[in-house]
């Protein structure tokens, strides 16, 4: 990865109102650990990661969007490689913050992400 390396994130159907993406999106849930799961956009294409992502039977996504990994470096939040849940797999580390500030961050991130529009809806 690099400095402009996507990071493609999955939206989940709730997370879409009037057609925009909420900071939701982009804020970690209880249960992943304050570690945001994406996908490595070098190593795959927005619509093979849609694609692997649905597969599951427990996972819907409106489509995909992305943020890069200097979004995330000018936050603060390291971007890594994460290969042992699957190849391509990366994770936004939020772990240094408290809820306020990942709020914060989240906000920007989607508005980092709205700029770049959807990458793949199907």
């Amino acid at each position: 990865m690099d400095d402009q390396t996507q990071l493609l994130r999955q939206v989940h159907p709730s997370f879409v109102q009037d057609g925009k993406i909420t900071s939701q999106v982009f804020r970690p849930t209880p249960k992943d650990d304050k570690k945001l799961s994406s996908y490595d956009g070098d190593m795959i294409t927005p619509e093979a990661s849609f694609a692997h992502f649905t597969a599951r039977a427990d996972c819907r996504s409106a489509g995909v969007v992305s943020i890069t990994t200097a979004d995330c470096q000018k936050l603060g939040l390291p971007a890594l490689s994460d290969p042992d849940e699957f190849p391509e797999h990366v994770l936004v580390d939020f772990s240094e913050f408290e809820k306020k500030e990942i709020e914060k961050k989240a906000k920007i991130l989607r508005a980092n992400a709205e700029t770049r529009d959807w990458l793949y809806k199907p």
